[in-house]
């Protein structure tokens, strides 16, 4: 292309057209020109701010004081209709994120994007992890909301799988494993009201329990996340959970979550869509048939409990992702069970393992039926994305105004609107009847797998040896959701008791209890009355947890195969998050007791050890006998037709 060659004289274009405004413009002298301009600019902004003021909410004020939505003796419906229909679609999609405490570039995005909810993940805590630092924490946050519009307040979650757990001086129940083996639903209920209690003393108001999966596979790594592989028991608990949670405090309530929708626990092992797991996240290839008679059972229990939220699970159903899935969260859960609250994903659920773009992955989940989106991270992404879709009409605004009148719903409902959240009270993490209530959960969870007359050993036995690595250590006892997502490895957990602890508190003073990790005792003159051998898995959680052998550790066997030298008779108590295959072993040991993840009150193993309180604990799933038996049906039956080494329902 040739350059223009600066000394020629422009010669002017006789058809080119001079508008009016040129004309216009040129007749005011040059001083003028450039207010002229100014002024020209001004008005362009002005009208274009206009137009996007519904999206932007520029201009709009803050509603009065005594708008519908702010008055308590208005029925719920009202104050939502009247909400809703003063927000703008930024504000209705801010409602819809779910946001990682620590993906916050700031606290006043809270505000500035109208966020629904904030939760904490893993690690998210304050950097001082006690109860009043996590009230400071949360506080700040629901402080920051009155710098929005609307006022809208937070909703805070958290995973409180078995207690506040997540928390230093926190309760520490047993995982929901052990409450399914108690089969109690009162104590079940009993156990949520009390976890309940610590989460409202510290901000928290969402908790993303319980869960309602049916493991049928022990290679999974989650299967103490569930209460059991039976539907009715597992509904049964849940909803004694549910109620429990949401039982009324101060005017309020914690809300509840059913987990994780749909058919978790029956995924095909080896189909996991995660590049490290086996199992977890993966396919689920059940039918119509087990979907209506297995895993909607206890969906249909949770929202006959009037359950706040459902969340969707990370696995597909055939080939297609859950959340995706408008059949399976529109037409079964919403339609069908008719679920009023939130459906919300999982963690990174809307993009984990999508084979579209994110902006696509948007639409396809929130079609499908999902209220609320734990991004957790890139949430201004996520209110773009949105926003355009809705501009573009992929996805209509009525299905936006369904998530958001869900959502606010709630809030309503649990009296966040009407409460003042800025009121502690502290007393209530860790406390002595919590504790008390958490060690009889522990007691009433123990399954007695075998008993040759060596339980219950007498508290004035004169030698008792204590050996493996579950004997004294919490964080083994407590498992994984405890401090941290993983868990933790050791005794630093605060208000805490270790099943060796438990032991030397019940016996008299005349009796002599040794311990050694690895169970050896070279200085024993003579055997031992009794050995009790503490075996353990180490804390795993999701799919870091699958694993193709479900074994007791080489040193725990060493552990039990020394204290036999040592001691006349041994008992082995498993702590682990599922039956361990122990077919080759059990026929050399006196007694076996099932421990499941205790907590923090290692005593309650101890109180049915010796006798205190019986055992009452029975199998919430099969026990099998080999891997080969995996997966096992929920009529018992399993894979290579063989028994089972104990089926549901034993225990002496």
């Amino acid at each position: 292309m040739a350059k223009n060659n600066s000394n020629h004289k422009k010669i002017p274009n006789k058809n080119s057209k001079t508008t009016k405004s040129e004309n216009f413009i040129s007749k005011f002298p040059n001083k003028y020109k450039l207010i002229y301009f100014f002024l020209l600019l001004a008005a362009g902004l002005t009208v274009f701010f206009i137009l996007n003021s519904e999206d932007l909410g520029l201009q709009l004020e803050k509603p009065p004081k005594n708008s519908i939505y702010k008055q308590s003796s208005q029925p719920i419906e009202k104050r939502v209709e009247d909400l809703l229909s003063r927000m703008t679609l930024e504000e209705k999609i801010g409602q819809m994120s779910l946001v990682d405490k620590n993906s916050l570039v700031k606290i006043e995005d809270i505000s500035r994007y109208n966020l629904g909810a904030i939760l904490s993940g893993a690690g998210a805590k304050p950097d001082v992890n006690n109860p009043d630092e996590w009230f400071k924490m949360i506080d700040g946050m629901k402080r920051e909301t009155v710098n929005s519009r609307l006022e809208i307040p937070i909703l805070y979650g958290i995973d409180a799988n078995h207690g506040h757990s997540n928390v230093l001086g926190a309760t520490i129940f047993p995982h929901a494993i052990g409450l399914g083996a108690s089969g109690d639903n009162e104590l079940v209920k009993q156990v949520a009201e009390a976890t309940s209690k610590e989460l409202r003393a510290t901000g928290v108001n969402w908790d993303f329990s319980p869960s309602l999966d049916a493991p049928k596979d022990i290679r999974w790594g989650r299967v103490y996340e569930a209460f059991s592989d039976s539907p009715e028991l597992n509904g049964s608990l849940g909803r004694s959970y549910i109620e429990g949670v949401q039982s009324v405090v101060n005017d309020g309530y914690i809300l509840a979550t059913a987990k994780h929708y749909l058919a978790t626990g029956s995924m095909e092992w080896g189909e996991s869509n995660h590049k490290t797991f086996k199992i977890d996240q993966g396919k689920t290839s059940v039918n119509e048939t087990a979907l209506a008679n297995e895993y909607l059972i206890p969906y249909k229990e949770a929202v006959a409990a009037d359950v706040s939220s459902v969340m969707v699970s990370l696995n597909q159903w055939g080939d297609e992702r859950v959340i995706d899935s408008e059949y399976l969260i529109t037409e079964k859960l919403k339609n069908e069970l008719g679920f009023k609250g939130i459906v919300v994903s999982d963690w990174y659920g809307v993009y984990e393992y999508s084979k579209t773009s994110k902006y696509q992955a948007n639409i396809n989940s929130i079609n499908a039926g999902l209220d609320m989106a734990m991004l957790p991270y890139d949430y201004k992404d996520f209110l773009k994305d949105v926003r355009k879709a809705v501009k573009n009409g992929r996805i209509k605004e009525s299905r936006i105004d369904d998530a958001v009148g869900r959502i606010l719903y709630q809030k309503f409902k649990s009296g966040l609107f009407d409460t003042d959240p800025s009121v502690p009270d502290l007393k209530s993490v860790g406390s002595v009847v919590n504790h008390t209530l958490a060690r009889k959960a522990v007691a009433s969870s123990a399954v007695l797998l075998k008993n040759n007359s060596v339980i219950p050993i007498s508290v004035d036995t004169k030698n008792i040896l204590v050996a493996g690595s579950g004997a004294d250590n919490v964080g083994r006892q407590s498992g994984a959701w405890t401090i941290e997502w993983q868990g933790v490895d050791g005794n630093w957990i605060p208000g805490s008791t270790s099943i060796l602890q438990g032991i030397r508190q019940s016996v008299t003073q005349s009796s002599n209890v040794k311990y050694s990790l690895d169970g050896q005792f070279p200085n024993q003159s003579k055997k031992a009355d009794i050995g009790i051998a503490i075996v353990s898995e180490k804390p795993y959680a999701e799919g870091w947890g699958d694993k193709s052998n479900p074994t007791i550790d080489n040193d725990d066997l060493k552990a039990i195969e020394n204290l036999k030298i040592s001691a006349n008779k041994v008992i082995v108590v498993i702590v682990s998050g599922r039956p361990l295959l122990i077919t080759e072993q059990i026929n050399s040991w006196d007694a076996a007791v099932e421990a499941w993840l205790p907590g923090s009150e290692g005593g309650g193993i101890a109180d049915v050890l010796f006798g205190k309180v019986p055992f009452v604990g029975k199998l919430p799933l099969p026990w099998p006998a080999k891997i080969e038996q995996l997966p096992i049906k929920t009529n018992g039956v399993t894979s290579d037709g063989s028994s089972v080494l104990f089926k549901r329902g034993w225990g002496l």
